[in-house]
């Protein structure tokens, strides 16, 4: 009855048994505490009971037992807010290096594309040993990817790109929940992580359809779009050029800066004229309705694609000296 019982999940992950670690250490402190005042409120029962002959007598306080139990709390706080934001900062800090899969939430799936273009829905494959970061967000309204075994776990937001990663451990098959309330049938959207040895992985790539890449079908929408009308080298300025943009600083036409990145790229093409870059008219028109969250991803991962030449990284440097716009 009991044979696949187990209080905690397997730790599959880098980042589990250091989650797992701080965890343990919080119950541990918790047990101890418990424990200690107990047995110290019993012995007082005991000994301070009321008692025939005997008259309830003022105890003066002692200053350094006060210190002591304000002083050691605090470190012991101070220790685990330290530790704990370590370990939350190495969890929701992407390493360079890693491959971005791309995650869609909708009421109730989770849709998955690889970097190669395969796509899932409720599944995806993984291979054990290399860091796989997750860009994610939701078509509808809130959802919460995760993946009890590697101990991640982040909002799906709609609106807002959220990123986490992990790094598997072992091969094996764990389950994805999501952890947000999100409608009538939140507790079918489940779906599962299948990880597999390096060689098995690139076997499954190989079996299955390609398609396009996200950075292909970006382009494409990208193209169809007619951004390439204003968005390049030879388009008279109505726009700059946004080869090797991505992660560069923008300044924008109040005065104030904000970095090229994923949520600035979809923030601009729905809704242009919010955060107007510096030296720009007001020209470009609100994609609002015509293009979807996957498509936006996939155009994202064009523009990030993309490299700068030469002469546009010179024109950037200058453009960024001078105050110039990015949109």
């Amino acid at each position: 009855m009991f044979e696949d019982f187990s209080l905690f999940p397997e730790a599959a992950s880098t980042v589990a048994g250091r989650i797992d670690a701080i965890y343990f250490f919080l119950i541990a402190i918790g047990i101890f505490f418990t424990v200690g005042i107990s047995l110290a409120i019993g012995w007082c029962v005991v000994r301070y009971r009321q008692r025939e002959g005997h008259e309830a007598q003022q105890i003066e306080g002692s200053l350094p037992l006060e210190i002591a139990w304000s002083i050691v709390p605090l470190f012991i706080s101070l220790f685990v807010f330290g530790w704990g934001a370590k370990i939350f900062y190495d969890v929701m800090t992407p390493p360079e290096g890693a491959t971005t899969f791309y995650v869609t939430g909708k009421q109730w799936m989770w849709k998955l594309q690889h970097p190669t273009g395969q796509r899932e829905i409720n599944k995806l494959h993984v291979p054990r040993g290399e860091k796989i970061v997750l860009q994610m967000i939701s078509e509808d309204v809130i959802h919460d990817f995760w993946i009890p075994a590697f101990r991640i776990k982040a909002d799906v937001v709609p609106g807002m790109y959220t990123t986490i990663w992990f790094e598997a451990t072992k091969v094996g098959t764990y389950d994805i929940f999501c952890a947000e309330y999100c409608g009538t049938k939140h507790s079918e959207m489940i779906g599962e992580v299948v990880v597999m040895d390096p060689a098995g992985y690139q076997a499954w790539l190989d079996s299955e359809p390609v398609g396009v890449t996200p950075e292909e079908a970006g382009q494409v929408f990208f193209e169809n779009l007619r951004c390439d009308t204003c968005h390049s080298a030879d388009s008279g300025q109505r726009g700059p050029s946004l080869a090797g943009r991505f992660g560069q600083t923008v300044a924008l036409a109040d005065g104030q800066t904000v970095r090229f990145d994923e949520n600035y790229i979809r923030e601009s093409i729905l809704d242009p004229r919010k955060k107007l870059s510096a030296g720009y008219q007001p020209l470009m028109p609100t994609y609002q309705g015509q293009i979807s969250e996957d498509q936006l991803l996939k155009v994202i991962a064009y523009l990030k694609s993309l490299g700068a030449t030469d002469s546009e990284s010179k024109d950037n440097q200058v453009a960024d000296e001078q105050g110039g716009g990015d949109r």
